[in-house]
């Protein structure tokens, strides 16, 4: 049972990239303010930046559309998931009437911004 994640969430689903290629990239914006998450990920040129800049600036409008005092200085990243997607499956075929199976992974990117605590 999931529990309710209090915020202002985007998800972006059946993303066609490995969840290890995005990963990595996500590990560098974890817990960052919504500012200097989008100006890390505007700089970097693995694909995966550029999914998880479209997800978090969606989360940010939701979040400005949804609660009009906030701005984009008192936001920050409380969640990032990157979870694994359904397989494509695909056939390469191979010598002797053989064949190897290509697996194409997808992912679903879950964004949650919220509010900074303190300061």
């Amino acid at each position: 049972m999931m529990e309710t994640k209090k915020g202002y969430r985007a998800v972006a689903k059946y993303i066609l990239v490995s969840p290890s290629k995005v990963r990595p990239v996500a590990d560098l914006v974890r817990g960052k303010g919504y500012v200097e998450a989008v100006a890390i990920l505007e700089a970097m040129p693995q694909k995966g930046a550029r999914l998880i800049l479209k997800v978090l600036k969606s989360a940010g409008a939701n979040a400005l559309n949804q609660n009009r005092k906030l701005d984009e200085d008192s936001l920050v990243i409380s969640c990032l998931k990157i979870d694994d997607g359904p397989r494509l499956k695909r056939v390469w075929p191979r010598s002797h009437g053989k064949r190897d199976i290509l697996l194409r992974r997808m992912s679903h990117i879950t964004v949650v911004v919220d509010e900074k605590v303190g300061r």
